[in-house]
């Protein structure tokens, strides 16, 4: 029978204490077990559950931890929603964070997102939605070009998206005693819905590769 979610057990916290800085490989053996059980399985029934929710976030992968500390300490997560257009979780200390992100983009995949951009209609289609995440507390990044790309004009309307090649849009959901109950997945669910129209403009846009 499939795990239902209940939140992180307050115990995940104590866990990821003890891994903290560099932890060596006894101390990491020694709360193997304990980290799987209380850090990892509830991410994997987080995402059960709103897949539950979204036959779109079936596609979803809860990463191990057997190298580097940083993974023993943070809880990762994805949902795929296209080629290199991802739902990101992360489960540490700081508590739970979320992010919708196109990014490590396959070739030609840039010249699409910049063409979309460049048209009027989708072009401001983004800039609109762009601003929405923004104003909802999100950080918008990825990785720009310094210069505006060759062949636009340096007064385009939205220079600063057609110098992205990625774009991430990130926010901390808290770190607070929810976190130890089912309203997280409430929390995510929210966060996906603020996500939603800037993770499918670019389902449309430039899920594949040209």
């Amino acid at each position: 029978m499939r795990e239902q979610f209940t939140g992180w057990p307050e115990q995940a916290m104590d866990v990821l204490w003890q891994l903290q800085g560099e932890p060596n490989k006894a101390t990491r053996e020694r709360y193997r077990a304990d980290r799987e059980r209380l850090v990892r399985q509830p991410m994997i029934a987080l995402l059960n559950e709103v897949a539950d929710f979204d036959a779109r976030y079936e596609d979803f992968s809860v990463w191990h931890f057997r190298t580097g500390s940083w993974w023993w300490q943070h809880q990762s997560a994805v949902i795929r929603l296209g080629r290199k257009i991802e739902l990101g979780l992360r489960f540490s200390l700081d508590g739970l964070r979320i992010q919708g992100a196109w990014w490590y983009p396959d070739p030609g995949q840039v010249d699409m997102f910049r063409r979309a951009v460049a048209a009027e209609g989708s072009g401001s289609e983004l800039s609109a939605i762009v601003e929405e995440v923004r104003h909802r507390g999100y950080e918008i990044s990825g990785d720009m070009m310094k210069r505006l790309p060759r062949g636009y004009p340096a007064d385009h309307p939205r220079a600063d998206l057609l110098r992205h090649r990625s774009l991430i849009a990130a926010r901390s959901l808290g770190c607070e005693e929810w976190l130890h109950t089912p309203v997280a997945l409430e929390r995510v669910l929210s966060a996906a819905s603020d996500l939603d129209p800037l993770l499918m403009w670019l389902v449309r846009h430039v899920k594949r590769a040209a």
